[in-house]
């Protein structure tokens, strides 16, 4: 009994972050995606969240992940390849208005929005302006040994590409 005590409350002292799943989460893709994710993201310890296919890092202002988000349509939004390890993830990045914005984005001070594109299951991070994170497209690249789980089917026509 003292034992179950104390873990009750070293995950009572844990941070969860609220998030809502996308709704193709349960894609086994999503899990082969988030087995492989990193524990540490730009400093930040991976925490609890309360989604299936998500994860966050950082207790405040959390770096989230969702996998099984919408399929991106074509777009005019900004498109970024990030580079690494040999292969390349296209991520769309929504202007301000963009209607692919998820709504954790439009939070006081803003945030940095990527969703892939062309991928199946989507998947869409989220990087608050807060973090103070000067190069949001850094995080992208220590995700994409992850994110290259799900098979990429489309790929951008006009992309900026970044490479480590």
């Amino acid at each position: 009994m003292p034992a179950c005590l104390a873990l009750g409350l070293l995950t009572a002292c844990s941070p969860t972050v609220t998030l809502q799943p996308g709704p193709f989460a349960p894609d086994p893709v999503c899990a082969a995606v988030i087995q492989l994710l990193p524990a540490e993201l730009a400093g930040r310890p991976q925490v609890s969240t309360t989604a299936q296919a998500t994860v966050a890092w950082g207790a405040t202002d959390a770096i989230t992940l969702r996998c099984g988000v919408e399929n991106p349509p074509p777009t005019t939004d900004r498109c970024v390849t990030v580079e690494a390890g040999g292969s390349a993830v296209d991520w769309i990045n929504p202007e301000a208005d963009s209607p692919l914005l998820p709504p954790n984005a439009l939070a006081e001070g803003g945030a940095w929005t990527f969703i892939t594109y062309g991928r199946t299951p989507a998947i869409e991070v989220v990087i608050p302006a807060a973090t103070g994170i000067e190069q949001p497209t850094a995080v992208l690249v220590d995700l994409a040994p992850a994110i290259q789980r799900a098979p990429a089917s489309r790929f951008c026509v006009e992309a900026t590409t970044l490479v480590p």
